[in-house]
């Protein structure tokens, strides 16, 4: 995370502490993410899974929500931590507020391996 700035540092470290807290009994397969708005309040939230595939809350997904919950519209930047690859459907989810709004993918040990836009 050397090369990151300040604020995209802490998104990355929200999503971090996220994915601690993800229920995921069926993959194993565990997310975080954390999401700011263009004021700069941040929102986090981890994987939900569900027996039923289609009823998994994926990390950004989450986070997403829990922004547009509290009335956000617009977001600066992204972050989700992962072994996995970010899935084409939960970068649409954001990019329904945005087109053009970077992502940053990091690995469990919080180092960003690739930056993904909207």
């Amino acid at each position: 995370m050397t090369d990151l700035s300040a604020e995209d540092a802490k998104i990355v470290t929200l999503a971090r502490a996220a994915r601690l807290r993800a229920y995921a009994p069926h993959s194993g397969v565990t997310e975080g993410a954390a999401v700011r708005d263009t004021d700069g309040r941040t929102y986090a939230a981890a994987t939900v899974e569900n027996a039923d595939p289609s009823l998994t809350t994926s990390a950004l997904r989450g986070a997403v929500s829990a922004a547009a919950s509290s009335g956000i519209r617009t977001f600066e930047a992204a972050a989700v931590v992962s072994e996995a690859l970010v899935s084409g459907a939960d970068l649409a989810v954001l990019r329904e507020f945005g087109v053009g709004v970077p992502v940053l993918v990091a690995g469990s040990d919080g180092v960003v391996r690739e930056t993904l836009s909207t």
